[in-house]
């Protein structure tokens, strides 16, 4: 039952073949339940039509309330689908089936969605059961009362109307004097307290009722008689004949005479159990993980409070955040059905290690689990555990035909003092992932709070730079460039700059390291470069000469698919000259081929930029990729030579390496040159150009300048 007009998203041919398949299935197992008062093939219409509306509904995702959701549940109660076992088939149905639509792919992005969707529709059913009891309750005291006030000219027919009524009523039916003594009890009331109707006929109605609670419902029908409330409406627990409890919802009222004065209480019960039943399944489904049915994060923090309230106080707990290496290719290799089966595999594989040990094991966020082992004598070590869960996840795993192993990478806090909190803790587990990851894959590391310490800092310094840089405290700074041949000031570097307070200077490496982890070096790149530009052309322009101006790219911005756009956007607004501009790109990006690099570093040089790569490390290897590019220029660590005498073997290989890239037709740039001595050593292998403390440090444009006129720095 959808709402006029309103749009439903359709689905693709593959994908309403799909959600054919499923609302067949859906149909098939509730028609199975009980009596529909429906063919199949009208029932399976009907459900193929809601769950187009339950499909629509994920897909808009944004209503906190849902009118259709709310027809749709109620229509499901007419047709007699709102049982407790009904109820369970449809969330376990949906629950699962959603999530391998094609429409829903990939599921972790979705899963949060179903579960809500799924709530809506439940509660719905659960508005509309009530509803129809409320309406029965009303039908019924209406009749009861056209049945009172006619007592004294039809009284048997009023009875056997009224019997009518209550024999065919599934609910429970109890009718008392204003004393609470019963006068009338219907079979369905019976059956709920397992007794015969007549057995609780002149019984005391509150006699019915669980000891702990008659006090405050005794209190209740008094402010209903006195006309307080209207109607009690409450969940109860009544008394079985065996002594057990039994959990009812409640809904009472008064009968009144002719007169308007009250005459009896007219109690409705219906059972609890039910309703229980799927209160307490909308609450796990909010609570775990639908794909792996593991608690999810909101449940593991929860759980982790009090596990860490009754550890050990000597031997503790211990926390591992793991996540699964190269999880992306397999999922976008082999499809989310594949990589969805991986997930439930890994999840049943680290139930297994951890069977010997009290643990709780989650799921968070797409391919990474939570492990909380709260440690015995026999407990195994960090390190041992931590061998045993990267051991068994490491057998392959065959799905659809497919022999998959993944590595792992971990956190592990071990031992954490017992007044921590649960958020600190599962903080310093994820920064020892990241610090796992960033070592390479199928590594592990063991938090230290030292270096918790320094992550929280730096974190809070990238969090904060992209303020710093809206309010123009970063600021660019400038080291010359330096002939060899004579000393000669050939261009400028520009570089990052900041000096957060109460931290101190920050170099351009650790600038650019923070801008990377938040997104922030591209447009701060292209910023230092508009800068570099503008003050490098006015320097050109005021000492006549022919500056050129070097710009160094992280990889994040060498594989930038916007690169060339940027460039050549601030080469016409500064009119810089593109054959005056040196672009470095790291070899990294070149060697990894990430992205847009190499296509960028030809772009580049036919835009008439001169490009240059930055060689970190030694060997040909290094240098092989400079002969297959345009590259203009080669950029070499001079700091390879320190601590070297000039006759070691490692001076004799740095000797080699500006040869090697004369070869491939590029010229040498110096970096880290830090005396006289190691600027004779370069200039003698043929190196052009040199940076560092000997050349000049990094400075603003203003000192910059000030030297330039005091030291009257040679330039040509």
């Amino acid at each position: 039952m959808t709402e006029p007009g309103r749009h439903i998203p359709a689905p693709s041919r593959d994908g309403r073949h799909e959600r054919g398949l499923l609302a067949r299935k859906w149909a098939y197992l509730l028609g199975g339940i009980g009596y529909v008062p429906l063919t199949h093939s009208r029932f399976e219409t009907e459900l193929t039509a809601l769950l187009d509306v339950v499909c629509a509904e994920i897909h808009e995702s944004g209503q906190e309330h849902s009118p259709s959701l709310e027809a749709e549940g109620a229509r499901l109660v007419e047709l007699n689908c709102a049982s407790g076992q009904a109820l369970t088939v449809t969330m376990g149905i949906l629950g699962k089936g959603l999530l391998t639509l094609p429409e829903f792919q990939p599921a972790g992005e979705f899963a949060e969605r179903v579960v809500g969707v799924l709530g809506e529709l439940a509660a719905g059913m659960l508005v509309a059961a009530q509803g129809a009891t409320l309406a029965q309750q009303e039908t019924l005291k209406l009749s009861l009362l056209k049945a009172v006030r006619d007592a004294k000219y039809e009284l048997r027919t009023a009875q056997a109307r009224f019997d009518e009524v209550a024999l065919s009523s599934a609910s429970g039916i109890l009718v008392a004097d204003l004393d609470g003594t019963l006068v009338t009890v219907n079979a369905a009331a019976g059956v709920m307290l397992g007794h015969a109707p007549d057995q609780l006929t002149g019984r005391d109605l509150f006699e019915l009722v669980h000891p702990d609670y008659t006090p405050v419902l005794r209190e209740d029908y008094r402010a209903l008689l006195a006309g307080k409330v209207e109607r009690i409406k409450q969940s109860q627990r009544l008394l079985h004949r065996d002594g057990e409890p039994v959990s009812v919802s409640l809904t009472a009222s008064l009968l009144r005479g002719a007169g308007g004065e009250p005459s009896h209480f007219v109690t409705v019960l219906e059972d609890g159990t039910e309703l229980l039943l799927l209160q307490n399944e909308i609450n796990r489904q909010a609570l775990h993980d639908v794909l792996t049915g593991l608690p999810n994060r909101q449940c593991f923090g929860t759980r982790m409070e009090t596990s860490l309230g009754r550890a050990d106080p000597e031997l503790g707990v211990t926390l591992l955040r793991l996540e699964l290496d190269s999880f992306a290719v397999v999922r976008n290799g082999l499809g989310e059905r594949v990589a969805d089966q991986l997930l439930v595999t890994v999840a049943q594989r680290l139930k297994s290690v951890l069977a010997g040990e009290k643990a709780l094991l989650a799921r968070f966020d797409g391919a990474e689990f939570a492990v909380l082992v709260e440690n015995a004598p026999d407990t195994p070590d960090p390190v041992r555990l931590v061998h045993e869960l990267r051991q068994e996840l490491a057998e392959p795993t065959y799905v659809d035909g497919h022999g998959l192993a993944l590595s792992v990478s971990v956190g592990v806090v071990n031992r954490p003092a017992q007044d921590r909190e649960a958020a600190d803790l599962l903080r310093e587990s994820h920064q020892a992932l990241r610090r796992a990851k960033a070592n390479g894959h199928g590594q592990w590391e063991l938090s230290h709070p030292e270096q918790n310490r320094l992550d929280r800092e730096t974190d809070a310094l990238a969090a904060v730079m992209p303020g710093a840089f809206e309010h123009g405290d970063v600021r660019a700074r400038y080291r010359p460039l330096v002939r060899l041949a004579d000393g000669a000031v050939h261009g400028m570097e520009v570089l990052l700059g900041w000096d957060p307070p109460g931290v101190g200077a920050l170099s351009d490496r650790s600038c650019r390291r923070l801008a990377e982890a938040t997104g922030l070096m591209l447009p701060l790149g292209e910023w230092l470069l508009s800068t570099g530009c503008r003050q490098v052309g006015w320097w050109r322009q005021r000492l006549d000469r022919d500056l050129r101006l070097l710009i160094s790219l992280s990889p994040h911005q060498a594989a930038d698919t916007d690169l060339l756009t940027r460039v050549v956007g601030v080469l016409e607004e500064t009119r810089f000259p593109a054959e005056r501009l040196l672009v470095e790109l790291p070899m990294s990006a070149l060697s990894a081929d990430l992205g847009e690099t190499r296509d960028n570093l030809r772009a580049l040089a036919d835009l008439g930029v001169r490009p240059v790569i930055s060689v970190g490390g030694l060997g040909e290897g290094a240098l092989a990729v400079v002969a297959d590019l345009p590259v203009h220029g080669v950029r070499l660590d001079g700091g390879l030579l320190d601590g070297s005498a000039p006759d070691s073997p490692v001076a004799g290989l740095l000797r080699e390496l500006p040869g090697l890239a004369h070869r491939a037709g590029a010229e040498v740039i110096v970096d880290g040159l830090a005396t006289a001595g190691r600027a004779r050593f370069w200039q003698a292998t043929g190196a052009e150009l040199a940076l560092g403390d000997h050349c000049g440090a990094p400075c603003g444009p203003d000192e910059l300048a000030a030297a330039i006129d005091d030291f009257g720095w040679r330039t040509t």
